[in-house]
């Protein structure tokens, strides 16, 4: 595990994701990824639960992880991958709640029931403490994790990242070339739910 996707749904992650591939850091772990192997499912709840994860097996063949699951553990993988650096990526929140209002958390785009479905509202209810259309703490809360992010991580460790940004910022953190090619913009509201993804519950 080289990178660490600490950033929540809605902030790019996707974009991210394959930019990560692109610059050699793939796989890349995502929330599409649990639609193609459930099997990893259970491993998630039991870290929710508190249980003890291997995370070595979780995380077998990827050098990556970008958005849910893994940054709702974001001070478990950080710890157990001291090397690994951190890209928090954020946007104006009142933006972030209004797409994610608009996508994650519609319940147009609900799954089926099963173990991720559960980490997703435990880890909801963990992180906000409220139900999604509770706008003004679901927005505190996405403040906080930011803090929380930049108050824990180590500066030369952590990047504070708006996809907008482009590669340039991204690369020189990495230590890798800038390629001559755009940057992906991908999963926009209207492209939502992404290819390979089934969305996330409904409330």
């Amino acid at each position: 595990m080289e990178v660490i996707g600490v950033g929540m749904g809605r902030t790019g992650t996707l974009s991210l994701k394959h930019a990560l591939e692109r610059l050699g850091f793939a796989p890349c772990y995502h929330m599409v990824e649990i639609q193609r192997e459930p099997e990893r499912g259970s491993a998630w709840l039991d870290a929710t639960r508190g249980e003890p994860v291997d995370w070595e097996r979780v995380f077998h063949g990827y050098r990556a992880t970008v958005d849910f699951p893994g940054r709702s553990f974001w001070r478990e993988l950080t710890a157990h991958y001291p090397q690994a650096k951190v890209v928090l990526t954020v946007r104006d929140p009142r933006q972030w709640y209004d797409s994610a209002m608009a996508t994650i958390y519609n319940p147009a785009n609900a799954p089926e029931p099963g173990p991720i479905d559960q980490v997703w509202r435990l880890r909801f209810r963990h992180d906000f403490g409220c139900e999604p259309r509770d706008a003004d703490r679901v927005i505190a809360g996405f403040r906080a994790h930011t803090a929380a992010v930049q108050g824990a991580v180590p500066a030369g460790r952590l990047l504070t990242y708006e996809v907008g940004q482009g590669w340039e910022p991204l690369c020189a953190f990495l230590g890798v070339p800038v390629p001559a090619e755009p940057f992906p913009h991908l999963n926009d509201r209207t492209s939502y739910p992404p290819p390979g993804s089934a969305g996330f519950p409904a409330w």
